[in-house]
């Protein structure tokens, strides 16, 4: 089995704290309990440039952290969070970020990397999300019919999880041209092993 770092736990515990502050930037929809929220991109980085271990242990900390009552949730906290309209949501992101992280660790860079995390994080950061987030919606707040889920739990939030998934994408294939994704999971090779950057030429 695979060891866990230092490094890693350290990266995870920071964005931890990033999901934990981008949970304040958030729309409140009138016609449904659930905001738009930027939450969802801290997920998505998490995955992306952390790897599918220390990415789901990301958002895992905040899920716990809410548990215990401390209000990390865009201000909110405890467990009426976690069985909540968004709970199916919430409970989807560290399978998400897993997800996301599996397919970040072989994808190999080239010229179509953007493209390809684009698709990873559009199909499991958001579109994946939404069984479990509007199904449960739909049964807590007595919701009767698949049209009316629909849009209070997915129709309106799909423009803003493209965008989210493209922002996530660009910053990712940056940050790898400086800081790939071995150096997280620590398994640098070659220059990088030097201390030496590849991307650099002499």
């Amino acid at each position: 089995m695979k060891k866990w770092t230092t490094r890693g736990l350290i990266f995870s515990a920071l964005f931890a704290a990033v999901m934990i502050a981008l949970s304040y930037l958030k729309i409140s929809l009138p016609f449904s309990t659930v905001p738009i929220t930027t939450q969802t991109l801290a997920v998505m980085l998490a995955g992306s440039i952390l790897g599918s271990r220390y990415g789901a242990l990301a958002v895992l900390i905040v899920i716990g952290l809410t548990a215990a009552g401390f209000q990390v949730m865009g201000g909110s906290g405890g467990l009426a969070v976690l069985v909540g309209p968004t709970a199916g949501y919430i409970f989807s992101w560290p399978f998400v970020a897993w997800l996301i992280g599996f397919f970040a660790e072989r994808i190999k860079q080239d010229k179509y990397t953007f493209v390809k995390l684009l698709a990873a994080n559009f199909i499991f950061g958001a579109l994946l999300v939404y069984p479990g987030g509007v199904g449960w919606l739909a049964y807590s707040t007595g919701i009767d019919s698949l049209a009316k889920a629909l849009t209070a739990g997915m129709w309106p939030f799909i423009p803003g999880d493209l965008l989210k998934s493209v922002l996530c994408s660009a910053v990712v294939t940056a940050v790898w041209k400086v800081y790939p994704i071995e150096r997280i999971l620590n398994r640098d090779t070659g220059a990088w092993a030097d201390g030496e950057n590849p991307t650099v030429s002499r």
